[in-house]
């Protein structure tokens, strides 16, 4: 070893590079690997354990319960600071990291950043076949880590400690890349994690990022401005990208400036407060009657950091057939999609540059009123619809009850399931980027580790506000141990939990569709004789959260009241109706299979309807 090299294990080197990475963001440094989630096996104890421990001060490492939830956290972490810090999760070679393989899928399709530290079989292979490994008969290299190559954008395996100094940068400019950004993997053989080499010195030095921003051509942004300066009735599409790029002020700067309506993806929920005059809500299959409406009648259509999935598109009914697609995206592949104008690049340098080449365009006032008239009457609906007494208990409900009592910072956190198009249709947004409706993956079981991911954050930032978990009882079942993680660290949640009995919203699928309800709500599940009522607050005190079982939306406010006071995590529970009380406006249309040939005529019946309904559906332009 020379001066200007140290000797270290790859585990040692792993850990050291990270601890050296900084991000600079509006004028502050701050580290860019916040810590870690982990949980120890055979394959990442000896080696990367103790290269942890002896970072513990700076590279906290968070114990989780479930490795799948730890992805979970992870991406919320990254979601929270807008992708400009990431955590990391190690777990064991064999079934530990298979846990991981859903939660880096999630990241995957919401494009966040998360670095995967996983256990694999020895290099040598002298011990195969070792404790929990899958044994590929005719590819003795091929294992489970391999499977992670479908959901990474970034996939190695170390087989020299050398590797290090080529992977580590490598998988951090992916993870940074606003066109690339997405979940990072790298397998560490049990030996190679212990195999030491001189590295050289001025790989561990501090570094500082920044993240590259992506300047428009000059071409596209000329033809994307000619196309909206001939707009009779221009519309803003308003997606997640735009909270990534730091947009958020340039978007509603070109909006006031030219009068032209913004409506919200989910994933660009709380781009606007609820409140400002250009919001008309959020679109398509979850979104509200006001921004369809202004959706399906523009000719224009400015879409800004979208991906334009089909529950924005409607499965791609909610827009007139005629009208022309404008995309500004860092990414080629969603700039491109359903033959865009596309205008590839920063969200905030791409509105910059159309808002410098379109100088005196404005939208006419009729249609700036039209769009601000629906939204009066989609306001209107939210109100009744939320307002305790309208019908039977119902999520809209319980949403409407804690929106009235949160802070304006507080975070509101839930996925999948019926929750996300109630949160979104009814949710008032009262500050910017406070809304995470994971529906990028639609993954059941984020809600509760994405919330704890989400605090450990909002913790470093914002302390005095709170995280607001929606649940209903199927993601419960399915994952409620960061319960416990959120008491364990201090990591305070609010929880509510949400019980129709079931998986209730598929079965209202299942049911809109003519089918008979089968298998969703646990009274028509005919493998359960005797369905019985969990007791969830309970279950919840079991892991030492303040817990209470609630009747009614008044009681509801009141126990919320109380949580917000207190210091550590609550969980309230309320039933809800399965069958009433689901917000029925606001939907587009949306593609799903049905059968074409079927001995019910209700499932024939709407088999044709929904035939019929695809004719709307553009094909292009």
């Amino acid at each position: 070893m020379s001066d200007d090299t140290i000797r270290l294990t790859t585990a040692q080197a792993i850990i050291r590079y990270l601890n050296a990475q900084f991000i600079e963001t509006a004028g502050v440094r701050r580290r860019l690997c916040g810590g870690g989630f982990g949980i120890f096996g055979h394959g990442n104890v000896t080696c990367l354990g103790e290269a942890l421990h002896d970072h513990r001060a700076t590279l906290p490492l968070y114990r989780g319960q479930n490795e799948q939830g730890m992805g979970f956290a992870a991406a919320a972490y990254a979601k929270y600071h807008l992708r400009r810090r990431f955590m990391f999760c190690t777990a064991s070679a064999g079934p530990g990291t298979a846990n991981l393989l859903t939660a880096s899928a999630l990241a995957h399709a919401n494009r966040l950043p998360m670095l995967m530290l996983c256990g694999d079989t020895f290099l040598t292979r002298l011990p195969d076949p070792v404790l929990q490994q899958l044994e590929h008969f005719g590819n003795p290299a091929l294992g489970l880590n391999d499977g992670f190559r479908a959901v990474t954008r970034y996939w190695d395996r170390i087989t020299h400690p050398a590797q290090v100094i080529q992977s580590l940068p490598s998988a951090l400019a992916t993870m940074l890349d606003p066109a690339d950004c997405g979940p990072a993997f790298i397998a560490l053989p049990q030996d190679v994690q212990g195999w030491a080499y001189d590295y050289p010195v001025a790989l561990f030095e501090d570094r500082t990022h920044r993240i590259r921003r992506q300047a428009p051509d000059t071409a596209e942004v000329a033809e994307a401005a000619a196309l909206l300066g001939r707009a009779a009735r221009p519309v803003l599409i308003a997606g997640g990208g735009v909270q990534y790029s730091g947009a958020v002020a340039e978007l509603t700067a070109f909006a006031e400036a030219r009068g032209i309506p913004v409506i919200e993806t989910i994933a660009g929920r709380a781009n606007l407060r609820d409140d400002h005059p250009l919001n008309i809500g959020p679109v398509g299959v979850t979104g509200s009657d006001s921004a369809n409406a202004v959706a399906a009648a523009a000719d224009v259509i400015v879409s800004v950091g979208s991906r334009l999935q089909d529950f924005t598109t409607g499965s791609w009914t909610a827009f007139d057939r005629d009208a022309r697609l404008i995309s500004v995206n860092a990414a080629r592949h969603d700039a491109g999609k359903h033959l865009s104008l596309p205008v590839v690049g920063d969200a905030k340098l791409g509105l910059e540059a159309l808002d410098a080449a379109l100088p005196d365009y404005r939208a006419p006032e009729a249609w700036t009123a039209f769009a601000q008239s629906e939204r009066a009457k989609w306001t209107a609906y939210v109100a009744g619809n939320v307002a305790p007494g309208n019908g039977p208990k119902s999520y809209a409900q319980a949403i409407g009850v804690v929106n009235a009592l949160c802070g304006p910072r507080d975070r509101v956190v839930t996925a999948a399931g019926g929750l996300p198009a109630e949160v979104t249709a009814n949710w008032r947004t009262l500050d910017i980027g406070t809304v995470d409706v994971e529906f990028g993956f639609s993954c059941m079981g984020y809600e509760i580790a994405g919330g704890w991911g989400a605090r450990i954050a909002q913790a470093e930032d914002e302390p005095d506000a709170d995280t607001i978990v929606f649940v209903g009882d199927g993601s419960y079942l399915l994952m409620n141990s960061d319960i416990y993680s959120s008491v364990l660290t201090r990591k305070k949640l609010i929880v509510l939990v949400l019980d129709n009995g079931g998986f209730a919203v598929i079965n209202k699928l299942q049911n809109n569709t003519g089918n008979e309800s089968y298998n969703n709500l646990f009274n028509d599940t005919p493998t359960i004789p005797e369905p019985f009522t969990v007791d969830f607050a309970a279950h919840a005190a079991s892991m030492g959260a303040r817990a209470v079982h609630v009747d009614t939306p008044e009681q509801l406010g009141t126990a919320f009241a109380e949580a917000k006071a207190a210091d550590s995590t609550s969980v309230i529970v309320m039933t809800v109706d399965a069958y009433e009380g689901w917000t029925a406006q606001g939907h587009t249309w949306w593609e799903v299979g049905t059968p074409e040939v079927s001995a019910h005529p209700k499932v024939r019946e709407k088999h044709k309807e929904i035939e019929a309904a695809r004719a709307r559906q553009r094909r292009g332009v």
